[in-house]
């Protein structure tokens, strides 16, 4: 058995909904691979898991905001310091500061929507002291909004893409980490 065909037949289980929780709260602190790649196995191995699979997305990806923000906002010292030197630069954190102090709500729709690092943000606001209930309302519906036109597609075309997984799943898969690191490197290039 192949490892694509392995990975959809487990990602059938309820457990995999956790799953998609977990790793999307990591997702929104520390991990830089889209949660996209969590979401699409569950829904193209069964069409009707899109709608738990992207209300896991969801909310971990809420949880995950309120944890970096949390760190930003009380333990940049320790943990979000320490997060920025192992994830990134401190240089990088600067430029992120200064891109949020000048466009505030629109770099939180850029890290919502897009594959620019959401984590870095949040952990800004926090340390920014940005109004956490504004922040927070705009991710939860900017990244609901991305989670949902995600589990939609793939709902829509599963068979389609359960094919296209299965035959292109390594290929897919380094796609989606090299638009991640290109997310990473635009932001950091503005």
């Amino acid at each position: 058995m192949k490892f694509s065909e392995f990975l959809l037949s487990k990602s059938e289980s309820k457990t995999y909904t956790w799953i998609v929780f977990f790793l999307t709260v990591c997702e929104s602190i520390f991990l830089f691979i889209p949660p996209e790649v969590f979401m699409t196995p569950p829904i193209i191995a069964n069409k009707k898991r899109a709608v738990p699979i992207v209300l896991a997305a969801t909310f971990g990806s809420i949880v995950g905001g309120i944890i970096a923000y949390c760190i930003g906002l009380w333990l940049f010292d320790s943990v979000g310091v320490w997060l920025i030197n192992n994830f990134a630069t401190m240089e990088k954190f600067e430029m992120a500061q200064s891109l949020f102090v000048r466009h505030g709500v629109f770099i939180i729709f850029m890290t919502a929507v897009t594959p620019v690092p959401y984590k870095l943000m949040a952990i800004c606001a926090g340390f920014m002291g940005f109004p956490a209930f504004l922040f927070l309302g705009l991710s939860a519906v900017f990244r609901t909004g991305r989670f949902a036109i995600v589990g939609y597609l793939l709902w829509r075309f599963q068979e389609r893409a359960n094919t296209i997984v299965k035959k292109y799943f390594w290929p897919l898969t380094l796609a989606a980490i090299v638009i991640a690191g290109t997310g990473i490197i635009l932001m950091f290039s503005v």
